[in-house]
């Protein structure tokens, strides 16, 4: 029986040992011992493999926000977000860091992750215009959502440059603490929190 996650796995060692662009979709799906069309019932292309179910991870970051006590600044609520969102059970750490390192380091995908990070930096801004009250294409909403991106992307080449790195929370935690003054002072000449 073939799961998604099965494939991820399956797929991951071809990568590792073949590399991604030298492996199709059928090289997938024929050592899965399924069809292609079978295999485009989990995935919609080879990418999507990649990313895993992003969509979902989306809805629950933005889910962490939303909860976030209104009386927690922005700032450290989207700290708290962020690094609960990324948090992972051991066992998964050295799947999620291949996972990390083909987006961030294979060429082929860095058009896709261009497009898949705009969703993500798309619900810090707008976790932002609802805090302060501004529309999302303000410029403090957008620079938001592009500091936090920008922290949270160099957290990540910052862990996988190092095997021997701390954990991805750690590091997630002191990048975003490290813009997380600057922000502050920027929402706070936006004016008042909006009151959720």
């Amino acid at each position: 029986m073939t799961s998604r996650a099965a494939l991820e796995r399956l797929a991951f060692g071809l990568f590792a040992r073949q590399g991604f662009d030298e492996t199709t979709v059928d090289d997938i799906a024929a050592a899965a011992g399924i069809g292609r069309r079978t295999f485009f019932r989990y995935f919609a292309s080879k990418n999507d493999l990649v990313w895993g179910d992003f969509e979902e991870h989306l809805t629950r970051l933005r889910r962490l926000l939303n909860e976030t006590d209104p009386a927690v600044p922005p700032v450290e609520a989207i700290r708290r977000a962020v690094v609960e969102f990324n948090r992972f059970d051991p066992k998964e750490v050295p799947w999620h860091r291949q996972r990390m390192r083909l987006i961030l380091e294979v060429p082929t995908l860095q058009a896709d992750a261009t497009l898949r990070y705009a969703s993500w930096r798309a619900i810090i801004t707008e976790f932002v215009a609802a805090r302060t009250g501004l529309p999302p294409t303000e410029m403090v909403p957008l620079l938001a959502g592009n500091v936090v991106l920008a922290a949270a992307i160099s957290a990540y080449e910052h862990w996988l440059s190092r095997e021997d790195e701390p954990g991805l929370s750690a590091l997630l935690d002191e990048t975003i603490r490290q813009v997380a003054a600057g922000l502050a002072t920027v929402l706070d000449l936006a004016g008042t929190p909006a009151p959720p």
